[in-house]
């Protein structure tokens, strides 16, 4: 009989706490509502994990497609242990088994993107006969068995991030950011140990250290790690100044420091590790440390020697155990302006191409090998042709760690609700858009270039902008502009500043009446308050003076206080901390402090005026960046905080840059919603991987005419890569944009 896909029943127990209680909009508690928020570049990210074969020539006939074409899946690895003995183990906790008739399989372990939660999987897809995974078509429909691996009993209903797993014997270890360190602009990473069987699990990484990237020795005894050790995080965002520390897998004990100044670690044997660094001549290259056989490790004792050569970049390496023949790395060529990954030869000394021949315009990211060193794996974007099914989000739900608030990513930059919570406002460079919030009635109703949106609380269909361009400095005319959503003319908007300086961010008072924005028209970038309806022209009074930049505003729902980041505890620093005043001037007080040239921006009042969410780097960076597409800053979470300065709560947590928060007093239900519009996944690598030493230039994407899936390309109108790195710095704002431009 031929087998069936199997759906194991335990998922339920695993899925029902991801589905909240739906609450009627008009019945939020103090505190409840929705907080919506943009992750810049993630709507796209329509991943799945594909492989190739080692010992054929790449094509599209034999890369493979194996995990679920739904999801967001990328970072994958291929256990060793046989399926068997895995699912053994999870029998033990979920009544889960294998087919009855002995199939062979291909099976991967991955972190997986799903419910609004982040998870790490195992998938075990069963094929009837040897060798059908060199087909394209044995894995249309498999016997795909999908089980997550850390449930209720690990993660005790927290929210968190997950990455880089990896199964040495019975236990899974991986990364999880759910323990606060206790101190601001410090990583939450840290390595964590599962045992599959019981769930019981075990901090590896110590306490105030952050611990990023972690590879299993093939005997399993060590673990390596990238880690900044007792240092800490400084802020970088490229590739991060972390040094190679290894400890025993069992229990995190015996850490010592191996490589100064390494990421992404990776074993051939438990001697000999492989890693990335960006070396002396700029190009970011892979290297080879040889330890000591007697493990008496110090930085001394370890042989180092550069693997690839200049003339590109190659990072994030992967080996398979024993195998002294060819790592497996990603390239940034520049002749390319795509991520590939290709096989390097150590024997010969050359590369070996792979995906380059399947997708040439595309980014793979992250390869894994096998085992048995026949298969590379990698992450992209799975495309139509290769039976995508995920749908385009207006909004996508994210767990919340609150009970009755939910959250969402919303598509484009700086939303807001209206008054009655029906439609929303947001930013997509070029342009103001408003849509319902169900999706539907999509419209265009500010053309020109704009940032920043918030609806007038009295007067129907009133939307207040910045309008000008973006970067630009302090002498740039940025005019505050009221648009008239609901008059479809082209005249439907009423420029409300006249002094022909950089105006910008408003916000009006909750009777209507008046909008506190912040101006350089001192020549410093401060705050003011004019008349709502007739603008400077009715009336203007300036509200903080001084040699530093006040900006980003937001009016309490009682009136009673003005929100807004600033420098001036540090100007020019980069360094932006929130404050709040009075609207007469009065009271003025530092709510929160951000740490050494940390930021916290971006503030919006809860409905009932009690709390604070911004946007900030108080949780440090979570993963290496170059594990990532482009994030113009990957570090930015959404927190709340009372006006008091107290209950700090941090409530997103991944790797990307999320920013621009605002929150609705009307609590919508946790479930995703969807919208005709239809966008091919794209999105960009890392910027400075454009940067091509030899050149000494930036080397532009090109191709734009013609994407296909992972291209960067031209979205509706307007550049989507420059406005991509303006919707990134607008979700923090740097010491350089925000004193130079806008």
């Amino acid at each position: 009989m031929k087998p069936q896909p199997l759906y194991a029943s335990f998922l339920l127990r695993f899925f029902f706490t991801l589905l909240c209680t739906a609450t009627s909009e008009n019945e939020a508690p103090s505190n409840g509502g929705t907080i919506v928020f943009t992750t810049l570049g993630r709507p796209d990210y329509d991943w799945d994990i594909f492989t190739l074969p080692t010992s054929h020539p790449p094509s599209p006939s034999n890369e493979l497609r194996v995990t679920d074409g739904e999801s967001v899946n990328f970072n994958g690895h291929f256990p060793s242990s046989s399926p068997s003995s895995i699912l053994s183990l999870l029998h033990n906790r979920s009544l889960i088994r294998a087919p009855e008739a002995p199939l062979p399989a291909l099976q991967i372990i991955y972190v997986t993107e799903r419910n609004g939660t982040s998870n790490i999987y195992y998938d075990a897809l069963y094929y009837s006969t040897p060798g059908s995974t060199r087909s394209r078509s044995a894995l249309e429909i498999p016997v795909r068995l999908q089980a997550p691996l850390l449930g209720l009993e690990e993660n005790k209903n927290r929210v968190s991030m997950k990455d880089k797993p990896s199964l040495s014997g019975e236990n899974l270890i991986y990364v999880s950011n759910h323990e606060d360190p206790g101190e601001p602009r410090t990583s939450w990473a840290a390595v964590y140990s599962t045992h599959l069987g019981t769930g019981l699990t075990r901090r590896l990484t110590p306490y105030g250290i952050a611990d990023f990237s972690p590879a299993v020795s093939p005997s399993g005894v060590w673990t390596a790690v990238a880690s900044y050790g007792r240092e800490g995080w400084d802020g970088e965002v490229e590739e991060l100044s972390t040094d190679i520390y290894i400890f025993l897998t069992r229990d995190g004990s015996h850490r010592v420091k191996v490589v100064e100044h390494g990421g992404w670690p990776c074993w051939v044997d438990d001697s000999t590790l492989y890693f990335h660094r960006r070396s002396e001549d700029q190009w970011i290259s892979v290297y080879k440390a040889t330890l000591p056989k007697d493990k008496s490790v110090s930085t001394e004792s370890v042989t180092i020697q550069r693997v690839t050569p200049p003339g590109l970049h190659a990072f994030t390496p992967a080996t398979s155990p024993g195998n002294y023949k060819f790592i497996a790395v990603a390239t940034r060529r520049p002749n390319s302006n795509f991520r590939h990954i290709e096989l390097f030869d150590t024997v010969k000394n050359e590369f070996i191409e792979l995906t380059r021949h399947v997708s040439p315009t595309s980014h793979h990211l992250n390869p894994f090998i096998s085992p048995d060193s026949t298969r590379v794996g990698y992450h992209k974007c799975r495309g139509r042709s290769n039976g995508g099914k995920t749908p385009q989000l207006l909004l996508e739900n994210v767990k919340s760690p609150v009970p009755n608030l939910s959250l969402f990513r919303v598509e484009g930059s700086f939303p807001a609700f209206s008054p009655t919570g029906d439609r929303i406002a947001y930013v997509e460079f070029p342009g103001i858009y408003v849509v319902n919030r169900d999706g539907s009635n999509l419209r265009q109703v500010f053309p020109l270039n704009a940032f920043a949106t918030a609806w007038d609380p009295i007067r129907k269909g009133i939307v207040y902008t910045s309008a000008g361009p973006e970067f630009s400095s302090v002498s740039t005319e940025v005019d505050i502009v009221a648009i008239d959503v609901d008059d479809v003319s082209q005249s439907n908007y009423k420029r409300l500043t006249l002094d022909g300086k950089n105006n910008a961010f408003p916000s009006p008072s909750p009777d209507g009446k008046r909008i506190v924005f912040r101006s350089s028209r001192s020549g410093y970038k401060n705050l003011y308050i004019m008349d709502a309806i007739e603008g400077e022209a009715g009336g203007i009074e300036r509200l903080t003076d001084g040699p530093w930049t006040d900006t980003m505003c937001n009016w309490s729902p009682d009136g009673d206080w003005i929100a807004f980041a600033s420098d001036r505890h540090n100007p020019g620093s980069g360094s932006f901390e929130l404050y709040l005043i009075h609207p007469n001037g009065t009271g003025l007080r530092k709510l929160i402090s951000s740490g050494s040239s940390g930021r916290t921006n971006h503030p919006s009042f809860s409905p009932d005026g009690k709390l604070i969410v911004f946007t900030t780097d108080y949780g440090g960076i979570s993963a290496e960046p170059i594990s990532l597409p482009h994030h113009y800053q990957p570090y930015g979470e959404i927190y709340t905080i009372k006006l008091d300065g107290s209950e700090l709560k941090r409530l997103t947590y991944n790797s990307y840059e999320d920013g621009t928060p605002t929150w609705s007093p009307f609590y919508i239900d946790t479930v995703d919603v969807e919208w005709p519009r239809k966008t091919q996944c794209a999105f960009e690598d890392c910027h400075w991987l454009n940067e091509m030493p030899s050149r000494g230039t930036m080397v532009e994407p090109s191709g734009l005419a013609k994407p296909q899936c992972g291209v960067t390309s031209m979205r509706r109108s307007g550049n989507r890569q420059a406005s991509t790195v303006y919707q990134a710095a607008c979700s923090l704002h740097s010491a350089e944009t925000e004193q130079q431009c806008q």
